[in-house]
């Protein structure tokens, strides 16, 4: 563990140095939102929490010094023909799930954090849980997890030390983040339960700065339904994000660099616990914005990975290492209309590799890492790997607080030989094709009052040509059959929007 801190410290320093040029001047407010669709991080802290001094309780009007939170879920799921495959009691995947589901979901989340008045000391902890009913199939920990700690942290803030306003933070504890896009670094939000991780984050400057450097040293928090989670021990996720911000009205850069080295387990007795040992090097750049004053936006990003990756014969239980070499990028292009009802119109193409040849010496899938994937698809069926998918989108404000968006995505298999992995499905031979399908999908969300906002939305996965080749009319999987999701949901939130009436 001190190794990989000294590293991310020694590191972070060296690049804080060469940004200190007088060029790069403190000045506030450069941060600027990316308008891509559900790919803008979460906040920090979390936006169902708000300073107590934004509260509806005027008697703490000056009480600026704590941030508190607390928020209920309740989520109703239809799903007929799921094409996830069921888990079993070792998260292993056995078949799709073809019966009709009616699950409810449920999630509270409890946050409370000092900042301030012990300055530089600051800590905050967050508490979750996140349980599911009637469900058919065997409940899974990304629905279930109990009474559970997912941020605890202690924070050392020094609000001035690299300049006026530009601070410097170190966390040590249980953390969740959000990085670029999600698409690679996400708490998946939408999901019942949290991704999160243990380690260490240091932060030179904050996202208002023109400039900012985002650190990270953690080991992934491995989910446990009824029991307290801990630490995957074994693996290790690491980097950072440099985020450019001098030109945000129009452009924000953002170099950057992910790694995972996992210290693999391939002789262990018990087969869930066999792991691979895996070292994977990811560096990439992302960049968004506007395109001067048209009312078109961008959001672009791109990652080459290489690394070496080890998989375990079935046959043997002996571990062969493999090259690691992939690549993924993401591209979407919007038009906001000037008009009433704000519409805005995207267009999108994404692209990550494939595996060409499994008995081979080398690996080609694409690493997702612990990305976010309901910006792939609402019914949750894909991830940034093995996968090219152009989509459509609008998106519009019809009333006052009533948002709405609708998309087409179509899906097909970068390499015909390698697998839909979040189907369980796989031609070797590549004679399936590689068509996957296609989906349609709408939501409208509602923020009711201060307290409670409300969703609802439905998507439709019709299967071609690659997943109809798996139906198998007598057992199944019933591959040849569309997948139909509903869901509906309501928030509820103990204070407020953050806009006390006192104040108005």
């Amino acid at each position: 563990m001190s190794h990989y801190l000294t590293k991310l410290l020694s590191t972070a320093s060296t690049i804080s140095l060469l940004l200190s040029w007088p060029g790069l001047a403190n000045a506030e407010d450069y941060y600027r939102k990316t308008l891509g669709y559900r790919v803008e991080p979460e906040t920090d802290p979390p936006s169902y929490v708000r300073n107590l001094s934004k509260t509806q309780f005027e008697q703490f009007r000056d009480v600026e010094w704590l941030d508190v939170g607390l928020e209920h879920r309740t989520r109703y799921e239809y799903r007929e023909n799921d094409y996830r495959p069921t888990p079993t009691g070792n998260n292993s995947s056995t078949d799709f799930r073809p019966d009709p589901d009616n699950l409810w979901l449920l999630r509270t989340r409890a946050y409370l954090g000092v900042h301030d008045i012990l300055d530089p000391l600051r800590f905050a902890v967050e508490f979750q849980d996140s349980r599911s009913y009637n469900g058919l199939y065997e409940r899974n920990v990304s629905d279930v997890n109990e009474f559970e700690l997912i941020q605890g942290y202690a924070e050392l803030y020094f609000k001035d030390l690299l300049g006026h306003n530009r601070p410097l933070s170190i966390r040590a504890g249980r953390q969740h983040l959000e990085l670029l896009d999600r698409r690679l670094i996400g708490n998946n939000q939408f999901r019942n339960t949290t991704n999160n991780f243990e380690g260490f984050r240091v932060r030179f400057g904050k996202k208002q700065n023109d400039w900012d450097l985002d650190t990270f040293a953690f080991q992934p928090i491995e989910r446990l339904k009824y029991d307290f989670d801990r630490p995957d021990e074994d693996t290790w996720i690491y980097g950072g994000v440099l985020s450019l911000k001098q030109w945000s009205d129009y452009i924000t850069i953002q170099p950057y660099f992910i790694g995972r080295k996992q210290n693999g387990d391939p002789t262990n007795p018990v087969s869930a616990n066999r792991k691979p040992d895996l070292d994977i090097y990811a560096p990439g750049l992302r960049v968004y914005g506007l395109i001067g004053e048209s009312g078109f936006d961008f959001d672009a990003d791109i990652n080459k990975q290489f690394g070496r990756s080890g998989v375990i014969d079935k046959k043997t239980g002996l571990q062969v290492m493999q090259q690691h070499d992939a690549l993924a990028y993401s591209l979407e292009l919007g038009y906001t209309f000037d008009l009433s009802w704000k519409p805005r119109a995207s267009l999108y193409y994404g692209y990550g590799t494939g595996d060409k040849n499994s008995s081979d010496s080398a690996n080609q899938r694409f690493d997702s890492f612990y990305g976010f994937n309901q910006p792939w698809s609402r019914n949750d069926y894909f991830s940034w790997d093995n996968i090219i998918t152009p989509k459509a989108r609008i998106e519009f404000t019809p009333y006052k607080d009533v948002r709405v968006d609708a998309g087409y995505n179509a899906f097909l298999l970068q390499s015909e030989t390698d697998g839909w992995n979040r189907a369980n499905l796989k031609d070797k031979s590549g004679k399936s094709g590689s068509f996957l399908g296609h989906e349609f999908d709408i939501r409208m969300r509602h923020k009711l009052n201060p307290y409670v906002d409300w969703s609802l939305s439905y998507a439709r996965f019709e299967p071609g040509s690659f997943t109809r080749s798996f139906n198998d009319p007598v057992d199944g999987p019933f591959t040849d059959r569309a997948s139909n999701f509903f869901f509906f949901e309501v928030s509820l939130n103990a204070f407020g929007d953050g806009k006390p009436s006192y104040k108005k």
